[in-house]
Parts: structure tokens; C-alpha cells; sequence
């Protein structure tokens, strides 16, 4: 057996160890239903969500937790039955569809329901009920037929929001506005801690000091408090979301099956890993097909919205190449390269072999007027140029540029025009072109790419973030000062782009206001400013 095929084996050995001892359906099974339960404190805490839109179907998700201080939420160990109900109308005179469900211990008593027999391009309305209790009402609603020529798609993109750096105020802009979904591209929470100087507030969690001690009922607790949020709350129930993870959803900067500072042994990170990715199921609405095995979870897929419109939601995180080279950490705590010959070879990825065939594949045969690309970071280049040479952000797409020219060349094919990149990460607006060769001014533009500001987290300075768009001019607009989401509105002829912001940090009653608008036109790559 080839080193490398040893290594995948163990790895592969060491989740489903890790998934026994954590999550075994055996230990599921065994978990007897509770009839007739009953529960004198709210059950619906962390409120209600929806996402995953498809032309007949949506999932809608809650998780039943009286005590959500407590790692089982304050529930006993059984299983419990909970009723869902859809409408057509916010009364619930017309009920189209309902059942039941069981929220079980193993899974944090989650409920993940997968609707189908839905009518295309509807608005619905959904609610749970169990222990004698009505949760809220959430608004969801399902993409048109694949059919449809849609005149159009309202889109908020949205990533990065720890909880110590500011409030989540900017969700509460997002829930109040027309869209019909939310893109939400990562870092949905922060396992670390922030030092004094840059904390607005105080988590109510905390994960241990070791990483070797983390456990799920960690990575709930932290979820927990998240979900308790008013805005965020709001927000899930306005709107149905599509989740894109990243690294601070698990551990910061892992890659694949690596912790990249070497802290733990690889057994005791797939552990962790299996822990992770198994909470942020039972706190999202994920689709119950893709409940984490081991230290697996499919999280990338592709959705339509009629003939206007194709999305690519990418894992940038559980297939990427480990890290390079010994780095250092430059502003904000962000792993740099320097003259890192290890990062160019062509075999390193983000996304894994298989995943970049079926994207390339996929672009290849869309014949939707746009072609959204959805990931976690920036794609465009932004490395620091100065005497020294050039920096790069070790754990962005310029650490992978093997990668990332087999994803511009894929793009560039004659049959795959209008593509869109949207993305998150690295805390700050940004409207750029992406060209077939990075950096090379003679090269053709071949798509566009929006990034999103972050929700809370704290961005770059303004000196850096001028000295970066200076040395990289296909960075059309820059800003990493000021907080927020970008909206799209997606037309057949133009994609139009809102920077909505606001001062850093975030403050409760913070108000948000238009940075700067951007256009992309039907058949001309590259977004222009309006």
C-alpha cells in the first residue's frame, strides 16, 4: 500500500472510530419516544430556519432546547415527536403539507424536516409544536420551475460574524429587506476568543484551552448562544438560507483532515472535526441527507432558479491541500507566505479533484443566463507587494494558484459566460475582476467576483487595505473599515450589487447605508461601478 493510500485509510479508520464512539446509530436506536411530554419553559429558544429552496421542496429546521445554557439543551434522553405544519397563508387557514418528527437526543434534539410536494415559486409559511407550545412562525418559500423564464432573484450575502466583535444588527437589515434568500458563506460562528482591546461583548461560552478537550457539547453551547441572538433569529425566520462553512466553524485555518499548528495528533482532530461538523448540522437547516458520517458531510451542491440563474454552493474547507511552508502571522492574525515555492505545485487544491470536475463539468453544461459560484473567501489576488517581495494570505485562494488557474480556465470556455464568484472571509467589500492569468493585466477578464464584508468581525486597517488595492488593480473597490452584506439583484440582463454597510464595530443600534453600487452586464465580465 502507497504511503498516501495508508494515510487516507487511517484517516478514514480514525473518523468512523470517532463517529462510533459519538454519534452511533446503534446509541440512536436505542433511544426510547417520550409520549405525552410536557415542558413549562419555552422549547423554542433558538427559534425556526429554513433553506435549501428547490422548485418542490424546502427544509425547515428547529431544535428544541428549554435550557440552552446546557449542552443537551435542558431535555431528557429521549426522543420527543414534533409536529410541523406549511401554509399558504400566515394564518394557517390553508395548510398544505404536515407530519411529524423526531427530535433525538443523539442529535441534540434537532428537528431537520425536508418538505416536498410544494408548488414552485411559492411563498409559504411553517411552524412547529410539541410539549403544548406553538413555535414562531417562519416565511420561507421555494425556487421557481427550472423551467420558468424568472424575471428575478434577490439575493443578501452574508458571512463572518463573531460574536465578541460587535452585535448582529446587521442581520436585523437583512430580515427586513426583499430577498428571497440568504447566502450565508461562512465563519457562522468563532471558536476563539478575542483579546480585550478589540471585545464589544462577552461570550456567554467558552471552549477549553486545549483543543484536545473540545467536545460536541462545546461546539452546541457555542451554537447555542449564537441562535439566541434576536437578529439572527429574525433573519433565519424571514428568509431561506444556503450555508457554505469555513474554517471557524470547526478550528481555525484547518485544512482537510490537518490542525495547522500541530497541536493535536490527527485522530484526536478528526475527532474534533466529527464533533464540529455534527453540531453545525443540528443547528442549521441542512437537509437530513446530508447528516455528517463520521468526519464527512457533503455540503456542496448546485441550485437553480428557473432559467435565470445557477448555483454552486463550493467546500473549500473538508477536501483542501494542508498548509505550506512555515508562515507567520501578519494583521488580524492572518497566515502569510513569503517566498514559498511549495505553494505552486499543481497538484494542491481547494476544493479536491473530484469536486473541481464536477464544478467544471457542471459550468460546462449550465444553460442559465448567470452562473453563481458560492465559496467562502476571496479569489481575486491580494497579496502585499513591497522591496521584501510579496505576501501572500497563506490561507486564501493565492496560497493555491494551480488551483486557482484550473478555475479561471474553466470558467473561460466559450460555452460558460456570465459566471458571478461571490465570496466571504476576509472581512471587507470587494468588487473585482478575475482574469484568465491572476495579475496579469494582458490576460481577458472571464467573470466577476463580489465579496462580502463580514456581519461583526473586525477588518484590516485602512493604510493596508489602500496599500492592497494600490498593488492590485483589478481590486475595483476595496473597504474593510465598515461592516455589512452585499445584496444582488439578478435580473436576465444585469446583476446589480448593494454594499450595505455600517462603522465598525457594530453597535445594537447600529443603522446601515449604501457604500458603493456596482453593475455586472449580460455578456460583458467584470463589475463597473454606478
Amino acid at each position: 500500500m502507497q504511503r498516501r493510500e495508508l494515510l487516507r485509510h487511517l484517516s478514514r479508520t480514525a473518523a468512523a472510530l470517532a463517529w462510533q464512539q459519538m454519534f452511533s446509530p446503534l446509541a440512536r436506536a436505542q433511544a426510547p419516544t417520550l409520549d405525552n411530554w410536557r415542558e413549562s419553559a419555552e422549547v423554542f429558544t433558538l427559534g425556526v430556519a429554513s433553506g435549501e429552496p428547490r422548485p418542490t421542496s424546502v427544509v425547515l429546521w428547529t431544535r428544541l432546547a428549554p435550557k440552552p445554557d446546557q449542552a443537551d439543551g435542558g431535555m431528557p434522553p429521549q426522543s420527543v415527536a414534533v409536529h410541523w405544519e406549511v401554509a399558504s397563508d400566515s394564518r394557517f387557514d390553508h395548510i398544505v403539507r404536515q407530519g411529524s418528527e423526531l427530535a433525538e437526543p443523539a442529535r441534540a434534539h434537532s428537528v431537520h424536516v425536508e418538505v416536498s410536494g410544494l408548488l414552485p415559486g411559492r411563498e409559504y409559511f411553517y411552524r412547529f409544536q410539541v410539549a403544548g407550545q406553538v413555535s414562531t412562525i417562519g416565511r420561507t418559500r421555494t425556487a421557481p420551475d427550472s423551467r420558468d423564464a424568472t424575471p428575478r432573484l434577490r439575493i443578501a450575502l452574508a458571512s463572518c460574524q463573531h460574536f465578541e466583535a460587535g452585535y448582529f444588527s446587521v442581520h436585523r437589515d437583512i430580515a427586513a429587506s426583499d430577498v428571497d434568500l440568504v447566502l450565508f458563506v461562512g465563519d457562522y460562528f468563532y471558536e476563539n476568543q478575542l483579546p480585550g482591546y478589540l471585545r464589544v461583548r462577552q461570550h456567554s461560552h467558552q471552549f477549553p484551552r486545549s483543543k484536545a478537550k473540545f467536545t460536541v457539547g462545546h461546539y452546541r453551547l457555542h451554537h447555542a448562544a449564537y441562535r439566541q441572538e434576536a437578529d439572527l433569529r429574525a433573519c433565519h425566520a424571514a428568509h431561506p438560507w444556503l450555508m457554505v462553512w469555513d474554517d471557524h466553524d470547526v478550528l481555525n485555518d484547518y485544512a482537510g483532515l490537518t490542525e495547522p499548528d500541530d497541536a493535536l495528533k490527527q485522530a484526536q482532530f478528526v475527532k474534533l472535526r466529527t464533533a464540529a461538523y455534527q453540531a453545525y448540522f443540528e443547528h442549521l437547516p441542512i437537509s437530513p441527507k446530508r447528516a455528517p458520517v463520521a468526519a464527512s458531510m457533503r455540503m456542496h451542491d448546485r441550485y437553480e432558479w428557473g432559467q435565470l440563474a445557477e448555483l454552486w454552493t463550493l467546500d473549500t474547507r473538508q477536501f483542501r491541500s494542508e498548509h505550506v511552508c512555515s508562515t507567520w502571522r501578519g494583521p488580524r492574525n492572518g497566515r502569510m507566505l513569503w517566498r514559498c515555492p511549495d505553494a505552486l505545485k499543481p497538484e494542491r487544491s481547494m476544493l479536491g479533484q473530484d469536486q473541481e470536475f464536477w464544478l467544471a463539468e457542471g459550468l460546462a453544461s449550465s444553460t442559465r443566463a448567470w452562473k453563481f459560484i458560492v465559496q467562502s473567501t476571496q479569489i481575486s489576488p491580494s497579496g502585499l507587494t513591497g522591496r521584501f517581495g510579496k505576501l501572500l494570505y497563506g490561507d486564501g485562494w493565492d496560497a493555491f494558484p494551480a488551483a486557482r488557474e484550473r478555475l479561471m480556465a474553466a470558467i473561460a470556455q466559450p460555452r460558460v459566460p456570465d459566471v458571478v464568484c461571490l465570496g466571504g472571509d476576509v472581512h471587507r467589500h470587494v468588487a473585482a475582476n478575475l482574469r484568465l492569468q491572476p495579475s496579469d493585466l494582458q490576460s481577458p477578464v472571464v467573470a466577476s467576483e463580489i465579496v462580502t464584508s463580514s456581519i461583526s468581525s473586525p477588518g484590516l486597517s485602512e493604510l493596508i487595505s489602500q496599500w492592497m488595492k494600490a498593488v492590485n488593480p483589478d481590486l475595483l473597490h476595496l473597504r474593510s473599515d465598515e461592516r455589512g452584506f452585499v445584496l444582488l439583484d439578478v435580473t436576465p440582463q444585469q446583476v446589480a450589487c448593494e454594499f450595505r454597510a455600517t462603522p465598525h464595530p457594530v453597535r445594537a443600534d447600529s443603522r446601515l447605508h449604501t457604500q458603493a453600487r456596482y453593475v455586472i452586464d449580460r455578456g460583458v465580465p467584470g463589475p463597473r461601478k454606478v
